[in-house]
């Protein structure tokens, strides 16, 4: 499952019912705000409110720091508008951290919510932490910090677990994460963590950074462990540019789950990288609008047409690999590369259907694909076309 978090002022109800609206039509399953003052807590349920009225049932995940017991007690209508609280057990409060936290877990008992139990290593229980360290300066063969930082944050996530069940809240109503921000980190904390508990598993990279860096090791880490069948839901956390794309997360994290063939969400576009045979501007300028076409085309295909995020499309640009490439796809072109007759052969399922030529091609390959989608994946879902 693929979640998002917003960065508006959750106190700004318009803004924040916006950004969730937005981030749920790019395919965000679940949402989390941040609720951290009274006027964030009170806008919450004007927050889903907005969202139903627009028809989006988009669950809503609280973020609560320092003071969550106050602001769940405080304003009932923020507990029961919420659909899961998060609650890092490293920023309950020291002092009286048990006394916070079972006052947290109480109000999601009252209300019937799920919890996840998120330990970050930038804010880890120093008490634990301590205890953990002291006990291995006493071994005979202390282990590296870092070995032992990582136990803390497993055994804060199974402590915490076990004490909220303890103060009542269901086995089935506990998600665990383990927040760093490296990618070796994220590998081995996960893969501690996994074996000691059968709750499910939230993943993400926190503070992956900006841009390429963010995508890439998001995408390394998150991908290590999925294939090795840990994680249950994912969020990808790239720092926007300032006016940047808040929907590009969610698509990053999309595309990592159906590149590792665990779920569908676009149909997938197999295109050439680009050579010497590729450079151009009439091949480059058809796959441009051969790819924008099926981004735009898919939320009518997706409404009309299930199943069609599952489809295989190649867009390759010379006869070396482009015939070959394009029956292996559901349906595929053969653009002319450079200097070639400007003709292209289509493949639909594995069969040369027909050559294309002269300066109409792309819009005849897009009738050909609609006509494609129609048939494949309207009623009956037939298996060949031809």
């Amino acid at each position: 499952m693929v979640q998002s978090m917003t960065n508006t002022d959750t106190a700004d109800a318009h803004a924040t019912a916006e950004q969730v609206a937005l981030l749920a039509q790019a395919g965000s399953e679940v949402v989390r705000i941040t609720v951290n003052t009274d006027q964030a807590a009170r806008a919450v349920p004007e927050i889903v409110q907005r969202l139903r009225d627009r028809g989006l049932d988009v669950p809503i995940v609280g973020d609560f720091h320092y003071n969550g017991h106050l602001l769940l007690t405080r304003f009932p209508d923020c507990a029961m508008a919420l659909a899961k609280y998060r609650i890092n057990p490293g920023n309950v409060g020291t002092k009286r951290h048990d006394e916070h936290f079972r006052a947290i877990v109480e109000v999601a008992v009252r209300y019937h919510k799920p919890v996840r139990i998120g330990v970050n290593w930038g804010s880890l229980d120093q008490q634990l932490l301590t205890e953990l360290m002291d006990a291995n300066a006493a071994r005979p063969d202390p282990r590296d910090a870092r070995d032992v930082t990582l136990e803390a944050m497993c055994e804060s996530a199974v402590r915490s677990a076990e004490f909220a069940e303890g103060c009542g809240l269901g086995h089935d109503k506990i998600v665990l994460s383990a927040k760093v921000s490296g990618v070796q980190d994220l590998v081995d904390v996960y893969r501690r963590l996994a074996p000691r508990t059968e709750y499910p598993l939230h993943l993400g990279l926190t503070e992956a950074g900006l841009g390429m860096k963010g995508v890439v090791a998001s995408t390394a880490g998150l991908a290590i462990l999925l294939q090795e069948g840990i994680g249950d839901t994912i969020r990808v956390s790239l720092t926007p540019a300032p006016g940047g794309d808040r929907a590009e997360e969610v698509r990053v994290a999309q595309q990592i789950l159906q590149s590792l063939e665990l779920r569908s969400f676009l149909p997938q576009v197999t295109a050439c990288p680009g050579c010497g045979r590729t450079t151009s501007t009439f091949f480059q300028s058809m796959a441009q609008e051969i790819q924008d076409y099926l981004r735009d085309q898919m939320p009518v295909w997706k409404a009309l047409h299930p199943g069609v995020e599952t489809m295989k499309v190649a867009v390759m640009g010379c006869v070396v690999n482009g015939p070959g490439e394009s029956k292996h796809a559901n349906i595929g072109i053969s653009l002319p590369g450079t200097f070639e007759e400007p003709k292209a052969p289509v493949f639909v399922d594995g069969r040369l259907l027909k050559t294309l030529k002269g300066d109409a091609i792309v819009a005849e390959f897009l009738v050909i694909l609609n006509e494609y989608v129609a048939a494949r994946y309207g009623a009956g879902h037939a298996k060949t076309v031809v």
